[in-house]
């Protein structure tokens, strides 16, 4: 039904300006926040990002003056598109932020202009009368551009103007927050509705933050409280046992974040909640409406724990970011949203905490291979407390994590591996977590991102000519870098169904039903081993790849005749995760239905211009160099021009086959709307190549971060042995680190040097200088209630143990169980004497 232009909105004033001392200090809060404030716009720093709003602002004024029938701007036709309704509602806040910048900051702007404020809430006036305001015609296309999208410019576009309207058009607030209201459908009666899928994580802090808005400008304390409570929701850490409202969206203990109930997606849609609610600290600071810090000490703690381990040197890795991978914009643009966030929570921190978030800013700047631009904030604001960190000697750039680190994400299937020289970053997936994330012509080949996809990151490179949009664009998807996948043609969802998704009401599918989500944009994976055990720096990960739910649900019948599913490969893989190597080891690598398969231990990319060299060592002992199938015993990958390299040490399996190729693609083959610009690479690749029907194998070989020559050749005195390699049990002895690792993947007892375990299960050891032991025991399953282990030797006794772990004495060695009963596969540890 359409809203008559004057109707009110329960709860509020009958005016647009809100009254009271917290609603005018929220108002003003969220004016400085956006908009700046006098002192801010006097600052050198600050000048940049004025200008380029009043700039902003001219070009939609030039847009709106010249726009044609059914159009506000110029160019954005309405009526079908919902993507032009928000655009249109983006033009506006666009120009009426620019009339709340600090007079004198934007020279040529329309800072102030009240006239043009008018002209922005006329604009609104005609959005609403022909296209927004009915809702029997509205909520087309998207469900996020009708609760979030329009939501969000209107609600801040209504505080900024809250004064004009008051004046001019008294009653617009009421009438848009009673829209609002009545489009969010996935709500309970105009409100958020905690038990909805679709209010939940990020996109919750959205709504609840637009709500609290919508009170100021209303002077609805009501709509404030509950807004700020609901939001708060977002703060707890996700306990899977113990789910609140069946949410597992958020942050889970060891810092991992789900978006989508099972998308890895930290560095998209955890990004955008980390920003969210530092705006709403802003916002509500000095109002009442929080009364306590949880909102900064919360959110510090997924600055630490969550963000901090995924940006290696300036550069947000790709293993979180869902179909956010495919688009063009760089894992520096993504960290500088962070980092604004930072600088914000900063000023609300108290003592060594504002200190380290300060100095952890300070090393982003230091170490980033690509300079921030801070007039790329949000926040005129943040750009000064930016310009006055980096400007503060007694500030120790420093980051919030050691150099030296293994982060187990079990709970989103990731692992993050660092030293100083590199980091190591791997993606998985499970019966928990999805392989992949497509949506709305985003990631168009996906299937095997989550197939143990790896991005080794080499330090002092600018990581946009090794990794992001380009790698993505010119390395073939069964090619990525770790990825063992079939030979085969496959086809994108808008190849298959003409639409960008699967569209079959009667079935249950259509655009973000349930179905669509399970079986179409983000499946999961049907196996539940995925994970592994961290023992301080170093760390053992394991996964058996399987099919997604899709295709198991097409065996069964359970899906429709034309929905196309899709088989994968078989293999069972481990990765050793040390100082100087990462040794992986690959068993029942094959084809059950028979067709060819490729195993990538690793993919590069590098400019056309780059100068490489290929060089290795035959098992033999003669050397080689270049391209080629051979029994190779090391490798080299070397890019003079950058000054980069990595080598592979060969311990098992079949010949490696070495390429380097030349390829271009456009970067609209990964997704629609990007431009369709042609990219060009060298393309390096070594893999491991088995035809159709060859019987399934295994292999074993070590990844070797900024390698030398003489470094690779040592490793024929085997500092490493590859104890098992089975899709059973898979184990490796370090014998420089003193370690014994492994993943026993079945159940049973299985047995690698002094270790036993009762599978499944994963364990480090490491015997220490000092006549210690330690060890990390987990179930990457998360299904087992105990994971007992035994070392055979002389009996120990513990010095030092987790909660659930129990030490005993049994004949020939030491008895070890550990309680894995809703771990959700956290490493336990002791050390022993």
């Amino acid at each position: 039904m359409a809203l008559p232009l004057r109707a009110a909105a329960t709860g509020g004033t009958a005016g647009g300006r809100a009254t009271g001392t917290a609603h005018t200090r929220l108002i003003e809060n969220t004016v400085a926040a956006f908009a700046g404030t006098p002192d801010v716009g006097a600052r050198p720093e600050v000048r940049a990002k004025l200008a380029s709003i009043a700039t902003t602002a001219r070009s939609r004024l030039t847009a709106m003056d010249r726009a044609g029938q059914g159009e506000l701007f110029q160019g954005i036709p309405l009526g079908t598109s919902d993507p032009n309704l928000v655009t249109s509602y983006q033009y506006l806040y666009e120009i009426a932020l620019a009339t709340r910048t600090p007079e004198g900051g934007t020279p040529s702007g329309p800072a102030g202009d009240t006239g043009v404020q008018r002209r922005v809430i006329d604009g609104l006036i005609w959005l609403h009368e022909h296209y927004y305001g009915d809702q029997s015609k509205g909520y087309y296309g998207n469900w996020f551009t009708w609760e979030i999208g329009i939501s969000t410019h209107v609600s801040k576009t209504l505080a900024l103007l809250a004064d004009e309207l008051a004046a001019y058009r008294p009653e617009l607030a009421a009438t848009y927050v009673a829209s609002m209201d009545a489009y969010l459908r996935n709500g309970k009666d105009g409100d958020v509705d905690l038990d909805s899928r679709f209010h939940t994580g990020a996109n919750l802090a959205d709504i609840t933050t637009n709500r609290v808005l919508q009170g100021a400008v209303l002077g609805d304390d009501a709509r404030i409280t509950k807004a700020v409570a609901d939001q708060l929701t977002v703060l707890a850490t996700i306990d899977p046992y113990d789910l609140r409202h069946g949410v597992t969206d958020g942050f889970y203990a060891d810092g991992s974040f789900i978006q989508h109930a099972s998308v890895a997606y930290t560095g998209s849609y955890g990004r955008g909640l980390l920003t969210r609610v530092v705006q709403t600290i802003k916002m509500l600071d000095g109002t009442g409406y929080a009364t306590d810090d949880r909102l900064v000490r919360v959110a510090q703690g997924w600055v630490v724990d969550g963000f901090a381990p995924l940006i290696f040197e300036g550069w947000l890795m790709e293993i979180v970011k869902g179909r956010g991978v495919s688009r063009p914009t760089t894992g520096y643009a993504d960290t500088a949203e962070v980092v604004e966030a930072v600088v914000g929570l900063s000023a609300h921190a108290t003592d060594a905490d504002a200190t380290a978030l300060k100095g952890y800013v300070a090393y982003l700047r230091q170490t980033s291979k690509a300079t921030l631009d801070p007039s790329a904030f949000v926040s005129p604001v943040s750009i000064a407390a930016y310009a006055d960190i980096l400007a503060d000697a007694s500030i120790p750039a420093r980051d919030l994590g050691p150099a030296e680190r293994h982060v187990a994400f079990n709970a989103m299937d990731r692992t993050v591996h660092r030293r100083p020289g590199y980091a190591f970053a791997l993606a998985r997936s499970s019966s928990r977590i999805s392989r992949y994330e497509y949506m709305s012509g985003e990631n168009l080949m996906p299937w095997f991102q989550g197939d143990g996809a790896h991005h080794l990151y080499l330090s002092g490179q600018d990581q946009t000519q090794a990794f992001g949009i380009d790698y993505l664009t010119t390395v073939p998807p069964h090619r990525l870098a770790g990825v063992t996948a079939p030979v085969e043609t496959r086809h994108t969802v808008p190849e298959l169904y003409g639409t960008l998704w699967y569209d079959n009401p009667e079935r249950g599918f259509t655009s973000s039903s349930e179905a669509q989500n399970t079986y179409v944009y983000f499946p999961r994976s049907t196996h539940p081993f995925s994970g592994g055990a961290a023992l301080g720096p170093y760390g053992v990960a394991g996964f058996v790849q399987s099919d997604d739910v899709a295709y198991a649900a097409k065996q069964s019948g359970g899906l429709p005749d034309d929905f196309v599913v899709y088989r994968d490969a078989d293999a069972t893989k481990s990765w050793f995760l040390f100082d100087d190597e990462i040794v992986v080891l690959a068993a029942g690598v094959g084809d059950t239905a028979g067709r060819a398969v490729t195993t990538t231990l690793d993919t590069r990319i590098a400019a056309p211009s780059d100068t490489l060299a290929l060089t290795g060592r035959l098992r033999g002992g003669a050397p080689w160099s270049g391209t080629g199938t051979a029994p190779l015993e090391w490798l080299r990958y070397a890019n003079a021009t950058r000054a980069a390299s990595v080598g592979y040490v060969f311990l098992g399996g079949p010949p490696p086959a070495v390429t380097l190729d030349t390829v271009t693609r456009s970067r609209r083959a990964v997704r629609l709307s990007n431009p369709d610009l042609p990219v060009t690479k060298q393309l390096f690749a070594v893999t491991v190549e088995r035809s159709a029907g060859a019987p399934h194998t295994s292999m074993a070989y070590a990844l070797v971060p900024n390698a030398t020559e003489h470094q690779l050749a040592a490793y024929a005195r085997r500092p490493l042995t590859v104890l098992a390699n089975t899709t059973r049990l898979q184990a490796v002895v370090h014998r420089d680190l003193r370690i014994t690792a492994l993943n026993a993947f079945t159940p049973g007892t299985h047995r690698a040097g002094r270790l036993w375990v009762r599978g499944p299960g994963s364990v480090l050891l490491r015997e220490r200088q000092d006549g210690t032991v330690a060890i990390a025991v987990s179930d990457p399953t998360t299904e087992r209630d105990t994971v007992p282990v035994v070392i055979r030797g002389r009996r120990m006794r513990a010095v030092a143990a987790d909660d659930g772990v129990r030490v005993g004495r049994v004949p020939g060695g030491t008895r070890i169980v550990v309680t894995t009963r809703h771990a959700y596969g956290r490493s336990f540890t002791a050390t022993l004497r």
